[in-house]
């Protein structure tokens, strides 16, 4: 009542029975609402002439006259108060039996909330139907893509709805407007007894400059099995970057009538996890530069007072530089107690400028930031060094984020990330810069996965975004965890991997599930015709422009070519004994005898099943025989191993990849690469899992090389640390952490209707 008459502009008083002055406080009132558990406590007198009086107590008196020895009155003594009042609810025959109603619905709904807090099951959801139009690609009168008119045509419902109907607890959702939200990780505790759901990971064949429909597949599959196959289905997905967005390639929210909603929010910004990356990682880089300056600049005894300043007479350790006292074997906590030798030690970091390998970052492709000099100012005093930036999402601190499995786990994380050597070899940690705790503030709220929907309302964590070459290219571990739960036993969470299976799922397997623990129940590897019909010798495409007829019309003979892509990246996929299910992405000119091609080479390869699907055009509804099949490949025998022992030498691990999943005959290592791994086993580093770092384009290190390449060496050029995230990457070629603008960005297309405040242009 208080809050209802407040939403109506009234100015409400709130008073209880020890209130000073009671009576004068009630006298004022034009609308008196009493609910005190007092049997006719307010006397007539305090009344204002013609208030409203709502009398809402029950209360039991004795009497003589009554039956039973009693009588049923209000808080108010009716008698005296009906004189005065305008109106008053009698008691009983008033709010009284209202009262009891309401304590009834809400001990209900208490219990209601109890049980789900610790039972799962079938979730009480409403899916949004499809009003299903013939797509095209571009609508010529407005001048851009379709995908976000449709995108429109289906006003997301209100996402603190899909929190309550997925499970979750109002204090467990932090809104972001009215269509995306934080999820806390507190969810996991109250849920650890909570048994998981069915995990199925998406890949793909090798990816080709057509796009295969990864994310379309990921976004339709749950369509069909939660609007369509009444499961419990959660997406988990990557975070798009700015930089390709406004660049070549557009958004990620998947497309046609399977997509992630709104896709203006989904494309930018979010909720702010990169640009608390990128604050992040600068901090790191400000911080490893002023570091050598003042190294550089000031004596031991300078830096000590400064490192360690005077405060109210005495000089204290930080927490962080109590931690590196005691890596540097220093038992002491009196910064009066060290020797000149122990200073020395404590004070210099002496990093080698040469090898800092931490660069700074923005959202942003800009080819002019791919090589500078730094330090050119004169107050700098002439301590210039080459550098680089890189876009945001090629941060280690993103891939620290997307493997991390608790705050705590993120702190240390943080912690541990390697920036640098120093002259005499040792590696340069956060921690050794006093920054750790800092990145962990600037990232608590990046830590939570953030809750949007699909086109149909079907759940969707979007969290973390690591690049597939530099990183392992997977959503976090964190939104896997709590989507499992909170499927429950008999339901799916459906994760999608970066680029091809040789790429995202061999990391997913080998990397992600390895520090996550999960064990994945369905490899879902999407194929479509025109790309298989690339991998079989057809012509070069480049995208936006006319497809050469090969890919429009019938060619059975390229195709079945081709499809000894797909032959090798489902032997991939069983090579770590999970069922695989094929997912043909049906175009409209694909012909039925194409498609079942496919499907029959897919299925002698060694596949659960292959089938064709239509998501992007009808939406759940086009991928319901996927659905069907992703269930019954779930409940099959599966054999889950992982592909090599981290304890074995670097370049053995390295060597199995090669071999096994790209086809290699063997692997070569450069002078700079063959360095890497002796320092790095020296530092010991070398029982971290391998992350390759290769073009997505081939199975080989050749973009060129369709199809499954063979007798080929793979060139290591170099092997670079990803320490805190917990992985080595090699390098194969030349890979480029900072994407250039093309002639034409999608930028031209982009633009904000200020009437409406509608995004235009974006796809």
């Amino acid at each position: 009542m208080h809050d209802l008459l407040l939403w109506n502009h009234a100015t409400v008083t709130t008073c209880h029975s020890k209130t000073v002055d009671l009576a004068a406080e009630v006298s004022m009132a034009d609308i008196l609402v009493v609910g005190a558990g007092k049997a006719e406590m307010v006397k007539g007198e305090w009344v204002k002439q013609g208030a409203v009086v709502i009398d809402c107590g029950i209360n039991h008196i004795p009497d003589s006259t009554k039956s039973n020895g009693k009588r049923v009155v209000g808080d108010v003594h009716y008698a005296s108060a009906r004189e005065r009042a305008g109106f008053i609810t009698p008691v009983p025959g008033g709010v009284g039996p209202m009262t009891v109603a309401m304590l009834m619905q809400n001990t209900v709904q208490s219990a209601k909330r109890f049980l789900q807090m610790h039972q799962g099951g079938k979730w009480n959801i409403s899916y949004t139907k499809l009003n299903l139009q013939t797509p095209v690609a571009v609508i010529p009168d407005l001048g851009f893509l379709w995908d976000i008119v449709i995108s429109r045509s289906c006003p997301p419902k209100p996402i603190d709805q899909l929190a309550r109907e997925v499970g979750l607890l109002s204090d467990e959702v932090e809104m972001y407007g009215k269509t995306k939200a934080k999820v806390q990780l507190s969810v996991i505790k109250r849920l650890e007894g909570h048994s998981d759901g069915k995990y199925v990971v998406v890949t793909g064949i090798t990816p080709t400059p057509l796009g295969e429909g990864k994310s379309t597949t990921t976004v339709g599959l749950v369509q069909a099995m939660g609007a369509h196959l009444n499961l419990n289905a959660f997406a988990c997905v990557r975070q798009p970057s700015q930089g390709p967005t406004f660049g070549i390639k557009g958004g990620a929210a998947g497309g046609g009538y399977s997509q992630v909603i709104p896709m203006e929010e989904f494309n930018l910004h979010l909720t702010g996890d990169i640009h608390a990356i990128t604050a992040a990682n600068n901090l790191v880089a400000a911080a490893i530069d002023a570091r050598v300056f003042h190294e550089a600049t000031q004596s031991d005894k300078a830096l000590f007072s400064r490192l360690v300043p005077l405060s109210g007479g005495q000089r204290k350790f930080s927490p962080i530089q109590l931690n590196r006292l005691k890596r540097l074997g220093i038992e002491k906590v009196d910064p009066n107690t060290l020797t000149e030798e122990e200073v020395t030690r404590f004070v210099r970091l002496d990093i080698d400028p040469e090898s800092i390998t931490w660069q700074r970052v923005m959202d942003t492709n800009d080819r002019f930031l791919r090589k500078l000099t730094i330090g050119q100012s004169s107050t700098e005093k002439g301590f210039t060094r080459t550098t680089q930036f890189d876009i945001s999402v090629a941060s280690e601190i993103m891939a620290v984020l997307a493997l991390t499995s608790s705050l705590e786990d993120m702190r240390s994380r943080l912690a541990r990330m390697v920036v640098a050597t120093s002259r005499s070899g040792k590696p340069i940690t956060t921690e050794d810069l006093g920054v750790s705790g800092a990145l962990t503030v600037l990232m608590r709220d990046a830590i939570k996965p953030n809750l949007m929907q699909t086109l149909e309302g079907t759940p969707v964590f979007v969290h973390a975004g690591p690049f597939a070459n530099i990183a392992h290219g997977n959503s976090s571990i964190l939104a896997d965890k709590i989507a499992l739960k909170l499927v429950g036993p008999d339901g799916f969470v459906v994760t999608e991997a970066g680029f091809g299976a040789d790429i995202g799922m061999e990391k997913f397997f080998n990397i992600k599930c390895r520090y996550s623990g999960l064990r994945p129940h369905v490899v879902v590897l999407v194929a479509t015709v025109r790309a298989l019909k690339m991998h079989g010798g057809g012509p070069t495409v480049t995208a936006g422009l006319t497809l050469p007829k090969e890919y429009t019309e019938e060619n059975l003979e390229l195709l079945e070519k081709g499809c000894c892509n797909l032959r090798k990246q489902v032997q991939n996929a069983m090579a770590f004994g999970v069922p695989v299910v094929v997912a043909v992405n049906a175009f409209k000119t694909d012909t039925d005898a194409e498609l079942d091609l496919v499907c029959r080479l897919a299925k002698s390869a060694g596949a659960f099943d292959a089938v064709h699907c239509s998501h992007w055009a009808k939406g759940g509804a086009g991928a319901v025989a996927l659905g069907q099949a992703v269930q019954k490949a779930a409940e099959a025998p599966s054999d889950f191993k992982f592909l090599y022992d981290v304890e074995l030498p670097i370049v053995d691990k390295i060597r199995i990849i090669a071999q096994k999943i790209y086809g290699a005959d063997d692997v070569e290592l450069l002078p700079e690469a063959q360095h890497k791994v002796e320092l790095y086993t020296k530092q010991g580093f070398g029982n971290l899992p391998i992350c390759m770092a290769k073009t997505h384009l081939s199975l080989s290190h050749d973009s060129e090389k369709k199809g499954v390449p063979t007798g080929f060496i793979l060139p290591i050029r170099d092997i670079r640390a990803s320490v805190g995230a917990g992985f080595l990457y090699p390098l194969v070629g030349t890979m480029s952490t900072m994407p250039g603008l093309p002639t034409r960005p999608c930028f031209y297309d982009i633009d904000l209707d200020p009437e409406t405040e509608q995004v235009d242009g974006l796809f």
